[in-house]
């Protein structure tokens, strides 16, 4: 998902799409172990849309503090 797409989503949504990406972190992580992984970019487009997850998250809140 594009940043953009992210950044029309509230706190509460990011925090769930959130666990979701970690959740899916780790099956493909248990994939990659056993050698089920079909695609092994997609461990990376996990770790990014986390990331981005994070940098939006964090943005919002140094806009709101003082």
């Amino acid at each position: 998902m594009k940043a953009r797409d992210l950044r029309k989503m509230n706190d509460q949504e990011l925090r769930e799409r959130l666990d979701g990406q970690y959740k899916r972190l780790f099956e493909l992580r248990a994939q990659a172990e056993t050698e089920k992984l079909e695609k092994p970019s997609e461990v990376t487009q996990a770790k990014r849309e986390i990331a981005r997850i994070f940098t939006i998250l964090k943005e919002r809140a140094v806009s709101v503090a003082p």
